[in-house]
């Protein structure tokens, strides 16, 4: 097992490294001069893994071989030195030779440096002599008895001697400086511990400093704390002086003086000038009204005296009065005098709001005096209201340009009061004491300049009105008048923004619009797509019309943070302008009955309304077409039911309404056809052969291609009148009225208008006949189901009716009933009782468009029945004829019936076939003109020829059951019946065929 290396020793001060210290781990110890030498030299085995114990026989040579070389050297240098090696006798265990190697590196320390040159110069003196290890030194001498003479034995044992002797010396030298070594290393521990006694100190003295820095931190911040509520506690004391001294230095300031100690105000003539001293004038109003904040609510003057301005609700009744609402402080001062017994914070709470009062009625003369002075002088100057000024010429007037001199300098006015009452309403939490007077004051400013607008304008706009009116009409007017509804509210707004607007942040906007308005082409682009963005062409319009600067930059004001002209009192105004259009077009439209007009008037504002929505400033013009529209549609449906209960309900066909088919032919009222005796047929079928071509001639050079429009409005009068007025109406109503207004409409003219073509049906049948009579309902209830598709509508439904049926049972028991609880408060009550079995609610479903298809329906099936039953003429009677003999006796009974004799049945098909030529032509031709599509007359002929089919069929079995040689039948007479059965059977399917 190969050992490794041991790390080389501690470095000690004061010590030295021999060199001879390798990594073959041998140590030499150095000895102080004149001491003998002794060199120890601890050899370990190299790298080999031969750990064997040499044997007897080698150590037996080993001995010789030294004896001998040690006895040659003897001889040779008069000194015999013998080397002997540890390893000869050392343990060969691994762990053994680890403790060796680390006992070597223990104990090869360096010595002094003064040992090093003696160290040299033995080492020189001794380099002829062997190394002796410090193991052999001190074992005993060697046994001598295998050497071969006793002279040998004595040189070496004196030899031995010496070597002894001087390693003993060397090893007290160096024993001695091992103590020295450990007496300098016990100094050094001494003077470590010292230092680490000293460390511990200065420790301990650091945590004390460190305790002590944290005891004068906290109590230099309990100083900080201390100074800072003495701080406070000082400005506190203070406090109440700056406000006693702002209520007796400041009423000269706003023309307040307080005489006899406060028992007396005196108003006089301010020195402060708000116009001139704006700054001054602002520092003021805060001083003030920190003053009524700290005498309310620290002084308790609130409680006493009440909040400031809780007074003034004359000031929310209405516009204009320079006097109407001047701060609720001239009241509270006449209705709270001077209090002896009050307080002193009391007393300055009082007179702290009689300043306010002062101060803020500088503001009130400045601006609401203003407005009220300027209004009047315009009057005086254009003769307003009896003079009103022309429409074209308004923006251009007096009206608008002198407004427009005095709104700058009013809304740096109004902004100082906008701004003290946010900071007001920003610094208390609560509602502020001081607050309500700068709203009133506002509400009092609003409402003066509202009230004098509408002064200015409601006459110029309701003469506007009656202007447009008469020279446009009314549809004319309507859109007129909302274009100039509009736009005065437009350059309104303009104008109210410049009085009360926030400038401050209308500048902002624009500078931020400004900073991107460079590569923004795009973004333009698009917004000149919306209708309510300030770039859209109606906003263009408006700014070009405009003759002042204000009316163009409105635009960008609207989309500003400010939302100035939303305030109640200037849309209350803006309502009152337009209701100028609700009043003109309401006179109009009760005396219209026209329903085109009236829908071209709710369609124009429509429009309108969509054009003043767009915009967030135009919606008060909105509100006022809104309201208009629902006059004209109310209007309109009053109309409407008005024209159908008299042309539908309440219609009497005339003659020529009931003028079928001669309204269809084109012909007068008193032309028509009528199927007569067949002895007439004849003639009558070439005089109608001649009118229906003479007819056919003239539709056709009137209905020319380039008059396609006339041929359809001749269709269209041919309608039944009823239907004709139906249709009319609800196609005019349609999408004008709210949706369920008209569904109910169409339901109830549904009704009626199937109705009154039920009872057209009856007259036209007394008049022109059955065909004419089923075709001509077929075709219009044809028609009405086709116009009714388009409106999408259901004509479904639910009537309630009340039913008073039981009402005469149900009051004989209540009168019966003697134990009546008239006043008891449950369901036992008798008039409870009564109204529950007296009075009952039935409700019924209707459907307007089932009833139209089952209408419709039996209409087909009677053209059907009455016209199978026509053209089988003769034939049908015979077939009826035989089934009732048939059911009600035996076959023989049938078959000696007069009506089955063989003549008589062959007479009635001969004649049947005869007539069968003419009934097609004119069932083909009837139908022709009244239903024009060819589909239908096919869907309407094929149960016809059908119900014939059956028909013939059960007259050939009847005819198959008669016998021959009774009753006139033979074999010949059947032949020649069935052969007509046949012809005619044939006849009819190929005229069927081309439909």
């Amino acid at each position: 097992m190969s050992s490794k290396p041991l790390p080389p020793p501690p470095k000690m001060s004061g010590l030295t490294t021999p060199a001879g210290a390798n990594a073959s781990m041998s140590s030499v110890f150095t000895t102080p001069a004149g001491s003998s030498h002794i060199t120890s030299r601890y050899q370990t085995p190299g790298k080999s893994n031969n750990t064997s114990i040499p044997s007897s026989s080698q150590k037996h040579q080993q001995s010789s071989t030294r004896g001998q070389s040690s006895t040659s050297k003897t001889r040779a240098g008069g000194r015999a030195i013998i080397a002997s090696s540890y390893e000869t006798y050392a343990p060969r265990s691994s762990d053994q030779r680890a403790r060796l190697a680390r006992i070597a590196a223990l104990t090869a320390g360096p010595c002094f440096d003064n040992l090093a040159n003696e160290e040299k110069q033995s080492d020189e003196n001794d380099q002829s002599m062997m190394v002796v290890t410090l193991a052999e030194a001190m074992c005993p001498p060697k046994s001598s008895a295998n050497e071969p003479n006793s002279s040998a034995n004595n040189s070496s044992s004196a030899v031995d001697q010496s070597i002894i002797t001087q390693t003993l010396h060397r090893t007290t030298l160096k024993t001695h400086s091992l103590t020295t070594l450990i007496k300098h290393t016990a100094s050094l521990r001494l003077a470590l511990s010292a230092s680490l006694n000293i460390t511990n100190d200065v420790s301990a003295r650091h945590a004390d400093l460190l305790r002590h820095s944290g005891e004068l931190s906290a109590a230099a911040e309990r100083l900080q704390h201390e100074e800072q509520l003495l701080s406070k506690r000082a400005e506190e004391i203070g406090m109440p002086l700056e406000h006693y001294d702002a209520v007796d230095h400041i009423g000269q300031l706003v023309g307040v003086l307080f005489k006899d100690g406060g028992r007396v105000t005196v108003r006089g003539i301010a020195k402060l000038h708000v116009d001139n001293d704006v700054e001054e004038f602002i520092q003021v109003l805060e001083r003030i009204d920190n003053a009524v904040e700290f005498f309310g609510g620290n002084g308790g003057g609130f409680e006493m005296f009440g909040r400031p301005g809780s007074n003034t609700s004359s000031a929310n009744e209405g516009r204009g009065g320079r006097g109407r609402g001047r701060g609720g402080r001239e009241k509270l001062a006449k209705e709270q005098p001077y209090a002896p017994h009050a307080s002193g914070s009391a007393e300055y709470y009082r007179r702290a709001c009689a300043l306010q009062d002062a101060a803020l009625e500088l503001l009130r003369v400045s601006v609401a005096d203003r407005i009220s002075a300027t209004s009047a002088q315009i009057q005086d100057a254009l003769g307003l209201p009896k003079t009103p000024i022309k429409a074209d010429k308004l923006e251009a007037s007096l009206v608008y340009t002198r407004f427009h001199g005095i709104s700058k300098r009013s809304n740096a006015l109004i902004g100082i009061a906008r701004k003290r009452l946010d900071a007001l309403g920003q610094d208390h939490a609560s509602v502020s004491m001081a607050a309500a007077s700068y709203e009133d004051l506002l509400t009092l400013c609003r409402n003066t300049y509202c009230g004098a607008r509408e002064t200015l304008l409601m006459s110029t706009v309701r003469t506007h009105m009656d202007i447009l009116r008469e020279r446009h009409g009314l549809v004319g007017m309507t859109r007129l008048a909302s274009v100039f509804l509009i736009r005065l509210c437009t350059v309104e707004t303009a104008l109210y923004l410049d009085f009360f607007g926030d400038l401050d942040k209308r500048r902002g906007a624009g500078r931020s619009r400004g900073k991107n308005a460079a590569g923004e082409e795009k973004e333009d682009e698009d917004l000149e797509k919306e209708p309510g963005s300030p770039m859209s062409p109606q906003y263009k319009r408006m700014a070009s019309s405009s003759t002042h600067p204000a009316a163009s930059a409105l635009a960008s004001q609207i989309l500003s943070e400010d939302a100035t002209y939303r305030d109640a009192e200037f849309q209350s105004m803006l309502s009152s302008l337009c209701s100028s259009l609700h009043r003109t077009l309401r006179r109009g439209l009760v005396s219209v009955l026209d329903l085109d007009v009236l829908c071209q008037v709710v369609s124009v504002l429509r429009e309108e309304r969509s054009a003043a929505n767009a915009s967030p400033t135009t919606l008060a013009a909105a509100r006022a077409v809104s309201g208009v529209i629902q006059d004209a549609q109310e209007r309109l449906i009053f109309c409407a039911n008005n024209a159908l209960h008299k042309e539908v309900v309440r219609f009497k066909p005339a003659v020529g309404d009931l003028n079928y088919p001669g309204k269809l032919l084109g012909e007068k009222p008193k032309v028509a056809i009528i199927i007569e005796d067949d002895s007439k047929k004849d003639s009558d079928d070439k005089e109608e052969s001649e009118a229906d071509k003479s007819t056919t001639e003239t539709a056709v050079e009137e209905a020319k291609p380039d008059d396609a429009v006339a041929a359809q409005l001749r269709i269209y009068e041919s309608w039944f009148p009823p239907m004709r007025s139906v249709l009319r109406i609800l196609s005019k109503i349609f999408r004008v009225v709210e949706p369920r207004v008209f569904e109910d409409i169409a339901l109830q003219s549904v009704q009626s208008c199937t109705k009154s073509l039920k009872d057209g049906s009856v007259s036209i049948l007394r008049k022109s006949g059955m065909i004419h009579a089923d075709l001509f309902l077929v075709k219009h209830l044809l028609i009405l189901r086709e116009q009714l598709s388009p409106f999408d509508i259901q004509l479904r439904s639910v009537e309630r009716q009340l039913d008073f049926s039981e009402a005469g049972k149900a009051v004989t028991r209540f009168l019966a009933n003697r134990n009546r609880r008239l006043f008891s408060m449950s369901t036992e009550n008798a008039l409870i009782t009564l109204l529950r079995e007296g009075v009952s609610v039935q409700e019924s479903s209707v459907d307007s468009k089932r009833d139209l298809e089952d209408c419709l329906r039996s209409a087909c099936n009677d053209f059907i029945e009455h016209t199978s039953s026509s053209l089988l003429g003769p034939i049908a009677g015979f077939v009826d004829q035989c089934k009732s003999t048939a059911t009600g006796g035996s076959n023989d009974a049938l078959a000696n019936a007069p009506f089955m004799s063989g003549a008589l049945v062959k007479g009635v098909f001969s004649n049947a076939l005869q007539n069968l030529d003419r009934e097609l032509e004119n069932v083909s031709k009837q139908m022709n003109l009244y239903l024009e599509n060819t589909a239908t007359q096919g869907i309407l002929l094929k149960p016809v020829v059908r119900k014939m089919t059956r028909s013939l069929e059960e007259a050939k079995r009847f005819i198959g059951e008669a016998k021959d040689e009774e009753n006139g039948w033979d074999k010949e007479v059947r032949d020649e019946v069935l052969k007509s059965l046949e012809e005619f059977e044939l006849k009819v399917k190929v005229a069927t065929s081309k439909k």
